[in-house]
């Protein structure tokens, strides 16, 4: 009987021997590990183990055809799938940045009124603050009213004195031509007619330097033209105001509008009276309003006369254009509660079709047919509306003359008879 060491040696030997050995030359008794029990030691040369499992019986050499079939079209159809969807967003973004009407270069308008005194004098009262809202017809300001009130009396007492002394002419008048020609002569009359005139012309102007002095007396107190807020007052009581130069301005709350500068290659979806909705930064509920015009003309650098008056034509990229961008009024409508108009405030505006909204459908019905019109503009071009636009002359686009004044023919004197009957031949009167 050999030992355990010499069986193992004998073992290893014979492996490394014949190295080659196929496995049809392995026995049929060659036997397979099972795990928890004690290996029987084999004789050597007589077992060989193969650490590879064997293979289960009734495995299938792979997928069918028609698997494989489906999932090389399912792999098609996901892939058109991402194509189209790849397309489709490509077309939406080339519409929304660059052919949907819509802006962030927008900006809230208003009018100010920009108030200058009409008389001058030092400021003996001011009668509101800053940002304070007035009234029309609300006095802001007092300026000292001593010298127009002398000059009021001073007026007054002149037309007295002119009223006064057309009086006594008049009555001298029609005395002499109540006379004779024995107790007068034309002469005479003519003289004492011509003086009446005179009075009566010199109360004539008494009357309007009166009217004169009571209108600057009240300028004295210098009121609010609108109804709106005092903005940026820097006035305080001792300023000189001084006549034409402005010292004070009111914001009009009435006349407050929305500026959206719009891309000229975005001008052909928007038309007047389609509906307009701005969104402020910093607020979520958005400003109502409609397209109430569209500006016709907007500065052009190369009209700019340069050396010798020849035209100073800027160059360009040949490529590369940039788009105007033309100024959009819009009426505003409604302004959400909470939500402070403050003239300059940036807004993102975006005009809605007014067709679009007409239509019923529901939101899914409207939405399909927006895309389905913004998708015939990126293939075949905006589309254009016939009215959308005004054309010049038409409607608020008409033109205007303003009237000059006539100038007035000088006075003939005779046209205007001084002395009834200078003419006739001289009659001794009873």
């Amino acid at each position: 009987m050999q030992s355990p060491n010499s069986i193992s040696d004998g073992r290893t030997t014979s492996s490394i021997a014949d190295p080659r050995a196929t496995a049809a030359e392995e026995p049929v008794s060659s036997v397979r590990p099972v795990a928890g029990e004690e290996q029987p030691i084999a004789a050597q040369g007589d077992l060989r183990v193969d650490p590879r499992p064997a293979l289960k019986e009734g495995r299938t050499g792979g997928p069918s055809s028609m698997h494989r079939f489906a999932l090389g079209a399912l792999r098609r159809a996901a892939t058109l799938l991402i194509v189209a969807l790849a397309g489709l967003a490509t077309l939406v973004i080339w519409d929304s940045y660059v052919a949907a009407p819509w802006t962030r270069d927008g900006s809230i308008r208003v009018q100010v009124a920009s108030i200058a005194p009409q008389v001058s004098g030092q400021i003996t009262e001011v009668r509101v603050v800053d940002n304070q809202f007035v009234r029309q017809g609300d006095v802001l300001y007092v300026i000292d009213p001593f010298d127009f009130k002398v000059a009021l009396d001073t007026s007054q007492a002149q037309l007295r004195q002119k009223d006064a002394d057309l009086q006594v002419k008049r009555i001298q008048a029609e005395r002499r031509m109540r006379l004779s020609n024995l107790a007068t002569t034309p002469e005479e009359q003519q003289i004492f007619a011509g003086n009446a005139t005179q009075a009566q012309a010199a109360f004539d102007a008494a009357q309007q330097q009166v009217a004169q002095a009571d209108i600057n007396l009240k300028r004295t107190q210098v009121r609010s033209p609108v109804n709106g807020y005092v903005t940026n007052l820097l006035m305080r009581v001792g300023d000189y105001a001084r006549a034409g130069s402005t010292n004070i301005s009111v914001i009009d709350a009435d006349s407050y509008w929305i500026n959206g500068y719009f891309e000229e290659t975005k001008m052909a979806h928007v038309c007047v009276g389609n509906g307009a909705e701005a969104v402020l930064m910093g607020y979520r509920n958005p400003i109502l309003g409609r397209v109430e015009s569209v500006t016709r003309g907007i500065s052009v650098s190369n009209a700019a006369p340069s050396t010798q008056g020849l035209p100073s034509v800027d160059p360009v990229y040949t490529w590369v254009r940039l788009a105007q961008r033309v100024p959009v009024r819009v009426r505003i409508t409604d302004v959400p509660p909470g939500v402070p108009l403050v003239s300059g405030m940036t807004v993102t505006m975006t005009i809605r079709d007014a067709e679009a909204r007409k239509g019923g459908g529901g939101w899914l019905h409207l939405r399909f047919a927006y895309f389905v019109k913004r998708l015939g503009d990126v293939v075949y071009g905006p589309q254009t509306s016939s009215d959308c636009v005004p054309r010049v002359g038409e409607r608020n686009g008409s033109i205007a003359t303003l009237p000059t004044p006539k100038a007035i023919a000088p006075l003939d004197p005779a046209a205007r008879e001084l002395a009834p009957g200078i003419a006739d031949s001289p009659r001794i009167r009873f």
